[in-house]
């Protein structure tokens, strides 16, 4: 409503000054042609008077009859003393009388005198100039005209002028009207589209119809409104997989204790079996919810400033720790890496990569497999590659593997001690240093891992 309003009163203001600007400007051309016709129709009567050296009325008479008509409605001439010596009405009402009209006045005294007004539908007219001889006054010449023909002529205009202003503004005030009320509807619509997602409606749309400013805001309102969405979508489903996995080890905790006090005559092997199996389920209890607070920091952008790293060295104790895991289980790991692989982050980043990509491949390569590390630089990048000859990836999981809590078989993942993180993890450090991460089977079966940074000059 307030858009029709200013708009209102802003066509409002531009035909008023339609209806006095264009009469303002004719009013002011009349007034300089009739100032500049009738002083030169007194200035001539003034020229036929100029040879006289005093005026009576015999000599004033006969040059009036030699100027001939001058068009005007009225003249007069006095003399020196202001008595009338000539007048052109009918009636000469005024001969011999002493009158003092303003201009007749001012034009006795040496002044030339015009003035003009519109009023009551004519323009009235006076003109007078002094009557000289050699150099003394010796009388005026006084003009009148009364003008209706000019004034009908701007009546007429300021007629058509209010006319057109008229349908103008009934015009214009539909319009506003229509605009007014089609954009409240739009803004209407927006603002509960708005109010609606701020309650937590967020699969709420705005249906905002057209192509102007506010149909684009409509959309890039429901462009945020879809982000907001996926992101709540992903909220709710991270805090859903996170209770999930939290719970999977309270439990056991639970149950195992529960075991132990409402066992009697338990015996102590057995005791310290289960607090062995309750050692290690607060000790994966402990991973998961490291994890789950590495990734909260890192969807906060919460970042270590980064410094160059010289890669080889985090990796070789990381495969000084995974060797004996390794070991343990009978898997043959090995790597091979280059010197001058120098990347911009924080060890302890580097290192996360390094351990959950090693570890995942030690995890599920079978007894008697073999797992391998390279690192090298290639060119600008500085590349590492994790491969094992265990069962690889199935194809249609490829895509989905760096998402959060996603397991490929979630019953051999969780028998390995993991809750699907990880990967998410090792995926979001890459990318926000500006790296980026693959994943793929190998040829002869087995996994593959390629992470690639931007490499730095080593100093």
């Amino acid at each position: 409503m307030q858009f029709g309003v200013s708009y209102t009163l802003i066509i409002a203001a531009v035909l008023v000054l339609l209806n006095t600007y264009p009469l303002f400007v004719s009013e002011s051309m009349v007034f300089r042609s009739k100032e500049s016709a009738m002083m030169s129709a007194v200035s001539a009567l003034v020229s036929s008077l100029s040879g006289l050296d005093r005026l009576n009325e015999e000599n004033v008479s006969a040059a009036m009859f030699a100027a001939g008509e001058i068009g005007q409605s009225r003249v007069l001439v006095a003399n020196a003393a202001g008595r009338i010596l000539y007048d052109t009405r009918e009636t000469r009402d005024a001969l011999g009388n002493y009158v003092f009209y303003t201009e007749l006045v001012l034009a006795l005294s040496g002044n030339d005198v015009f003035t003009c007004v519109y009023e009551k539908g004519a323009f009235r007219s006076r003109a007078a100039s002094p009557v000289l001889y050699q150099n003394q006054i010796i009388g005026a010449v006084y003009a009148y005209e009364y003008d209706r023909t000019q004034a009908a002529l701007l009546e007429g205009l300021q007629s058509n002028l209010m006319r057109i202003s008229v349908a103008t503004g009934i015009g214009v005030l539909v319009l506003s009207l229509l605009l007014s009320a089609m954009l409240a509807r739009k803004i209407g619509a927006l603002l509960t589209a708005i109010r609606e997602v701020r309650e937590g409606s967020y699969s709420r749309r705005a249906r905002i119809f057209g192509r102007d400013e506010i149909a684009q805001i409509g959309q890039e309102f429901n462009s945020l409104t879809d982000r907001l969405q996926k992101t709540e979508t992903a909220r709710r489903r991270f805090v859903s997989d996170a209770s999930h996995e939290l719970k999977t080890p309270l439990a056991a905790i639970r149950l195992l204790s529960d075991s132990i006090l409402q066992t009697d005559n338990i015996d102590m092997g057995t005791t310290r079996e289960f607090v062995s199996d309750i050692g290690a389920e607060a000790e994966r209890l402990s991973r998961i919810t490291e994890n789950l607070l590495r990734l909260t920091r890192l969807d906060s952008g919460i970042l270590d400033a980064p410094a160059p790293v010289e890669v080889l060295p985090v990796l070789e104790q990381v495969m000084r720790m995974m060797s004996l895991v390794a070991q343990e289980k009978g898997v043959d790991l090995t790597y091979h890496a280059e010197d001058n692989c120098v990347v911009s982050g924080t060890k302890d980043e580097i290192y996360q990569v390094f351990y959950n990509l090693i570890d995942n491949a030690v995890k599920y390569t079978p007894p008697g497999g073999a797992a391998q590390a390279v690192l090298r630089r290639e060119g600008a990048e500085v590349v590492f590659k994790v491969e094992d000859n265990g069962g690889g990836i199935p194809e249609e999981d490829l895509p989905r593997i760096f998402r959060r809590f996603y397991r490929v078989d979630k019953a051999r993942s969780r028998a390995a001690g993991g809750a699907g993180l990880g990967l998410s993890i090792v995926s979001d450090m890459v990318t926000r240093r500006g790296g980026t991460i693959e994943a793929d089977n190998r040829f002869l079966g087995g996994a593959v891992f390629t992470v690639r940074w931007p490499a730095l000059d080593a100093t």
